[in-house]
Order: structure tokens, then sequence, then C-alpha cells
């Protein structure tokens, strides 16, 4: 198993780091926009709640993995952090914690476009490099 997780890596490191690639956040706002994709095609509000809830306990995963294994910049660093409080706060705002009011059931469609398009938003704030980016991807994809 982890010949090939390993393999994997590599494959995915090789093929993503090529010149024609416009850079690693694009993908770290498509797996958002997946997750609100998942959101819109479910019925039930319990599931939508899990499914954004599990995006950002999966995707803070993978910026703590990725913190703590890869030697990144102090500006790297800090942008990571910028990105994994922005995902905190929308969590906390998803489950009415740390006085944020829960989102309502009627509004989770709503919230994950909300998503979606705030961490585009903050994009030319966030400063994470392309290295570091297509690391959380990689992860996403193979561990998570």
């Amino acid at each position: 198993m982890k010949t090939r997780i390993v393999l994997g890596f590599i494959v995915l490191t090789l093929g993503l780091i090529s010149p024609g690639i416009a850079g690693g956040k694009a993908d770290l706002q498509k797996y958002f926009s997946d997750a609100a994709l998942k959101v819109k095609a479910t019925a039930d509000p319990a599931e939508k709640r899990a499914i954004l809830d599990e995006s950002f306990r999966t995707m803070t995963k993978a910026l703590d993995v990725v913190g703590e294994v890869t030697p990144i910049s102090a500006e790297e660093r800090i942008g990571l952090g910028h990105y994994k409080a922005a995902l905190l706060e929308k969590q906390d705002e998803l489950l009415g914690r740390n006085g944020y009011e829960r989102v309502t059931d009627g509004q989770l469609n709503a919230f994950s476009d909300f998503v979606v398009q705030d961490m585009e938003q903050a994009d030319p704030y966030i400063n994470i490099s392309l290295v570091a980016a297509l690391l959380i991807v990689i992860l996403l994809i193979l561990v998570f």
C-alpha cells in the first residue's frame, strides 16, 4: 500500500508540476466548488451540513500536514495560517460555534456558494506557493 501511495505521489508530482499549470490555488478552489455541487445535489440538510463539515476538516488536515512536513518559507507558512483560519471561521459559522449563529438548513446551498466565492476573493491576500498548493491537492487525493 505504501509503495502505491509513494508511486502515485511521484506520478502526480511529475504530472502536476508542469509549465502549463496556472497554479495550485485553482485546485483548492475547485475542491470547495465540488463540495458545493455535492451539497446542492443532496436533499437532506443533515447530509449537506456533513459534506461541508467534512470538506473543512479534510482541507484543514491537509494544511496541517503540509505545514508540518514541507519545508516552506515563513511567508508561505503565514499564507497557510490565514487560509486555515478562514476555513475554521467558515466551519464555526456552519456549526454555530465560537459566537457565530449556525447556518440554517435552508441556507446551506447559499452558504456553500459563499464559501467558494469567499475563497476566490481571499486569493490575493493568501499567499500559498504552487508547490505547497499542489502538495495539499495531492494529500487530498491520496490520503484523505
